[in-house]
């Protein structure tokens, strides 16, 4: 009997081979790019500076594919990774065949392979982002019993001539349509690759930022992920930012994932949404109400929030956005659909019956199960993350929450359920901890926090000195003090980091 998750199933290897991703073999890839004329085969994999590099081979013979998808290729790690030394510094790329896919932009018929890296003793590298992430996944398991999916929630913007017809309204361009936006086409082409990619696209939408520049305009949109297992998850991110980017290239214009692109318009963030899982269920809600694993989970990541910006805020541009007033947060707190809030705990379709029946009463199709789809989002991390590091970042925090013995105590005391940045709840937003305000004091907070990191081997201590270092190096402490009112040193702050990562 053929797997429904089959059906409809976008990915042209999916269905040319007749099973899904996570069965796909060796040959498997070989018998494709036999019987598909493909042509090239390009290796991919995250480097330190958060995009994705691509080694690339042209098929010359099954016996060269066969050896490459088996043993992988040499690289040099030191000019991937700033904290390995040169002297030593030959590393291993190995394909993860479930990740293959059909390169939609090649003109030569190529398959692209996302790849891990192994040290030149045949091991995972100890401080490389995806083996990271699999490690803190793993130590989540291993310590309590529980998995963790995840979402990403992908804002950019669009850079574009500006034209007459149709303007959009700055500062309200929220699920806008065309011809109010001019952009939407990309944004959908982009999600049809990232289907056929494998990758679960939710839906997209216009953003809140429409910016008319004297010389261009600038427009936001948003791509959220479905819930997947974390290192999916991951991959997920990194692709769709790879696949904006060349879709944008293909029409000349611009996408940016910096976290603001004009100071006092709308900055973009990457919101992650989780859910902690068992047995592959939900298990966030409990007798219809936020379970006490959810809330330990949450209690983890304010404990760690402050640390957690060195992995989602890596640039001085996050800290433009971090600012009061922008649904951006800037205190550690969490609550139920509060935009002001740095964890959300959105709606969920819980307690809500069969609304489709209300105003579909002719419809007698039978009532369809809604899956537990409660989540909680992370409200802070930004374009300039690390998406591998932070993922793994938000599974460290988990577990010590779900470790903690005070944990709902520590819940309990940061849920707020009111707009904290309003002048009659000053008082409320002065009592909460506040998140770091550069990358200096992020890196400052990692540092303090390194031990709950480096616990059970998850991070490395080099890949936490490397990524304090790499922060410091921007000596941005105090620096929004610095640029308090000089416009032109702001824009010229962030446009030399338009493509941060």
């Amino acid at each position: 009997m053929k797997d429904p998750r089959m059906d409809l199933n976008p990915n042209p290897l999916v269905q040319h081979l007749n099973k899904l991703p996570d069965d796909f073999t060796r040959e498997d890839i070989i018998r494709f790019v036999r019987e598909n004329n493909i042509q090239q085969v390009n290796f991919r994999y995250m480097a330190a500076d958060g995009k994705l590099k691509t080694l690339a081979f042209v098929v010359s013979s099954y016996a060269m594919l066969e050896r490459i998808l088996a043993a992988g290729e040499r690289v040099d790690g030191s000019s991937l990774f700033p904290y390995i030394d040169a002297s030593s510094s030959d590393l291993y790329v190995l394909p993860r065949f479930k990740t293959a896919f059909l390169n939609p932009f090649s003109e030569i018929p190529a398959i692209d392979i996302l790849c891990s890296y192994f040290n030149n003793k045949g091991l995972p590298l100890e401080s490389s982002p995806e083996n990271t992430l699999r490690k803190a996944h793993q130590a989540l398991k291993d310590k309590t019993g529980l998995s963790m999916h995840a979402m990403g929630e992908l804002e950019y913007y669009v850079f574009y001539d500006k034209e007459a017809l149709y303007p959009g309204v700055p500062q309200k361009g929220y699920h806008e349509s065309a011809p109010y936006v001019k952009w939407d086409f990309l944004r959908d082409e982009a999600m049809l690759h990232l289907a056929k990619a494998g990758c679960l696209t939710k839906y997209g939408h216009a953003e809140v930022g429409n910016i008319r520049g004297e010389e261009q305009g600038m427009e936001q949109y948003e791509i959220e992920m479905y819930p997947v297992p974390l290192e999916e998850a991951a991959d997920q991110v990194a692709l769709a930012k790879w696949m904006l980017r060349m879709t944008g290239y293909q029409y000349g214009v611009n996408v940016s994932f910096a976290p603001k692109v004009i100071v006092g318009h709308a900055g973009s963030g990457l919101h992650v949404h989780m859910k902690l899982m068992k047995d592959d269920k939900s298990v966030m809600i409990k007798d219809n109400k936020l379970s006490d694993e959810a809330r330990k989970g949450i209690a983890g990541v304010m404990k760690l929030a402050g640390s957690l910006t060195a992995f989602g805020n890596t640039n001085p541009v996050s800290y433009l956005r971090l600012v009061p007033h922008q649904e951006a947060p800037t205190n550690v707190c969490w609550g139920d659909r509060n935009r002001s809030v740095l964890v959300r705990v959105p709606l969920g379709w819980v307690n809500v019956g069969n609304m489709s029946h209300v105003i579909n009463p002719n419809d007698k199709s039978p009532e369809v199960k809604i899956e537990e789809n409660q989540t909680f989002e992370f409200r802070a991390p930004d374009g300039s993350a690390d998406i591998y590091l932070t993922m793994a970042g938000l599974a460290v925090a988990a577990r010590k929450g779900l470790e903690m013995p005070d944990a709902l105590k520590v819940a309990e005391d940061l849920y707020v359920d009111v707009n904290i940045f309003s002048d009659e709840n000053k008082k409320i937003q002065e009592k909460l901890p506040q998140l770091p305000t550069s990358c200096y004091e992020s890196a400052e907070r990692l540092i303090n926090d390194r031990a709950d990191y480096e616990q059970y081997g998850v991070f490395s201590p080099g890949l936490i000195d490397g990524t304090a270092k790499k922060l410091k190096a921007f000596d941005d402490k105090d620096l929004s003090e610095k640029l308090y009112g000089k416009n032109d040193l702001i824009k010229k702050l962030v446009d030399e980091n338009m493509h941060c990562s």
